[in-house]
C-alpha cells in the first residue's frame, strides 16, 4: 500500500504527549503540508500560527478550557500548537481551513508524531482577547479560527480505532 494512503487510513488522534518541543524541521514539514492543502479557486485563505512558547501554549489552553467551562487542559499536554485561521472573504474559507488541518494531522501521523484537532478556535479568536492576540501577531483581515492542531511526540501507543460501518453507499 502507498505510504501516504497507509498513513491516512491508520491515522489516530493522540491524547498524551512527551514534553519536548518538536524540531523546527518537523514543524516546518507539518506546516508545509497544511499550506499545500486544496483551497477554493486557489485563494489560499488559510493562515497558520505556530506556537512553541510554553507560556502562550498554556494561555491558549486556558482560553480554550474557559470556552468549555472546564479547568483541565484541552490540549492534552501537547507542547506545540498550530493554529488554523482562514480569511472569511473567501466563500470556501471553512472548508479550506479544514483541509489544511486534515493535511497537517495526516502529515504528523505519517512522520510518527502525535496530533489532534482541538475545536473552539472560532470562539477564542472572535473574543476581544483573541482579537488582541491576532493583532499582537500581526494578523489582519476578517479571520475566523478554524481549529488548533496540537502536535508533539506521542507518549502513548498510536492505535487505529475501529470505524463505524455502514457509512458508504455505492451507486452503480
Amino acid at each position: 500500500m502507498n505510504e501516504a494512503v497507509k498513513a491516512i487510513i491508520e491515522r489516530s488522534s493522540c491524547n498524551k504527549y512527551k514534553p519536548e518541543h518538536l524540531k523546527k524541521e518537523e514543524i516546518d514539514l507539518i506546516v508545509k503540508a497544511g499550506l499545500n492543502a486544496p483551497s477554493g479557486m486557489n485563494r489560499q485563505c488559510q493562515r497558520l500560527v505556530v506556537v512553541q512558547n510554553d507560556a502562550m501554549v498554556k494561555k491558549l489552553s486556558a482560553m480554550n478550557a474557559a470556552v468549555m467551562g472546564m479547568d483541565g487542559d484541552p490540549f492534552y499536554g501537547a507542547p506545540d500548537v498550530i493554529i488554523v485561521l482562514a480569511d472569511k472573504s473567501s466563500g470556501t474559507y471553512l472548508y479550506d481551513g479544514s483541509l489544511a488541518m486534515g493535511n497537517m494531522l495526516n502529515a504528523a501521523y505519517g512522520m510518527g508524531l502525535g496530533a489532534r484537532w482541538i475545536h473552539r478556535a472560532k470562539e477564542i479568536f472572535a473574543s476581544e482577547d483573541g482579537k488582541a492576540l491576532l493583532k499582537e501577531w500581526g494578523l489582519e483581515g476578517d479571520l475566523e479560527g478554524i481549529g488548533f492542531c496540537i502536535v508533539g511526540y506521542p507518549d502513548m501507543p498510536m492505535e487505529t480505532k475501529e470505524k463505524v460501518p455502514g457509512r458508504v453507499v455505492y451507486v452503480d
